[in-house]
């Protein structure tokens, strides 16, 4: 029995390697100050330059920021923010001193708006969004209380976010000798990738239109979902731009979401200098959440869109870095240890 325990305990033994009995050579840096400081020095500019380099990247973004809330009486869109017009446009007039470097990218922007509220987030059917037809006649529980209307009609797509979808058009027009030239507007390949090709989908059903017999549309919408373009059929129902730009949720209460580019024609290489007018259909309520409305064009940059702080992070890190290490200097001369002499 002895015998027995000994042999059961040698079999549960681990290897006699250097790896399993953690024999293998091991190797610990002893960090002392000329190794130290002279690494604090190395990367505080190595940070500064890349701040320099961001900072003035940003710097060199054009960027035009226009609010068409109308709550002000001399706002051009005041008479539209009364909540009792149903249909209204409004124009905002515009002049640019330069050339707009292209390829110009034009967002419209909510404030106080909470698309990160939990509650909020999860008011969708994932499965519904990804085409299954048995979810059109019964939405998930987690779209309430916009899964059915009123009179008990499933609604597609359901829940809060679909619901609430921004509904303000845009057309923007350069005044040339007093009369008004369409700027081309590139509403393609504005949704990520992933949004457009896997995680939303359509029926197989053909007509679209025939898939939603029996659904309603949702509550806050003009038209159903299969009739959200009518000049291009392939951008409709989940898989439409707007839609999948609307659906990506905003980590921040103050947000701009991609509207367009202006890419073609006479504007391939930006915006002339001159005279614009761009005529907004104002549909989108956001005064009774105190929010605000605003349109933006914007260049990019090898670095992306503007943002300042990102290079203003790395020039204090970086600044830090050397700051630290001269005075990690100043005490390491001071009171250095007599064996370092």
């Amino acid at each position: 029995m002895v015998k027995q325990e000994q042999e059961q305990e040698f079999a549960n033994r681990p290897d006699n390697t250097a790896f399993t009995q953690q024999r293998l050579p091991a190797w610990q840096p002893i960090l002392s100050a000329s190794i130290v400081i002279p690494g604090f020095v190395l990367i505080g500019l190595v940070f500064i330059g890349i701040g320099v380099a961001l900072f003035v990247a940003s710097r060199s973004i054009q960027m035009l920021e226009i609010d068409y809330t109308g709550v002000e009486q001399n706002s051009p869109c005041f008479k539209c923010s009364d909540p009792n017009v149903k249909t209204c446009m409004c124009r905002l007039d515009f002049s640019i001193d330069s050339l707009f470097k292209g390829p110009v990218f034009f967002y419209y922007g909510l404030s106080n708006y909470f698309q990160n509220y939990r509650k909020y987030g999860v008011s969708k059917d994932d499965n519904q969004l990804s085409g299954n037809l048995d979810y059109f006649k019964s939405p998930s529980d987690s779209c309430s209380p916009y899964e059915y209307d009123s009179k008990g009609k499933p609604i597609v797509p359901c829940g809060s976010i679909a619901n609430s979808m921004f509904n303000d058009t845009f057309k923007l027009y350069q005044i040339v000798k007093g009369a008004k030239k369409l700027v081309p507007l590139d509403g393609k390949g504005i949704a990520w990738w992933t949004d457009y090709n896997i995680k939303y989908r359509n029926p197989s059903v053909k007509p679209l239109r025939d898939a939603f017999n029996g659904t309603v549309k949702p509550l806050f919408w003009s038209k159903p979902a299969y009739e959200l373009d009518p000049s291009d059929p392939n951008n409709n129902g989940f898989i439409n731009q707007d839609f999948l730009v609307w659906m990506r949720r905003a980590a921040l209460p103050d947000f701009s979401k991609l509207y367009r580019r202006i890419t073609e024609g006479d504007y391939a290489e930006g915006l002339p200098a001159g005279n614009y007018s761009l005529e907004i259909a104002y549909n989108y309520p956001v005064l009774s959440f105190d929010g605000r409305k605003k349109v933006v064009f914007s260049n990019v940059s090898w670095m992306g869109g503007k943002n300042e702080f990102l290079g203003i992070a790395y020039l204090v890190i970086g600044s830090m870095c050397v700051v630290m290490s001269i005075v990690m200097l100043i005490v390491y001369a001071k009171f250095k240890f007599p064996d370092e002499e």
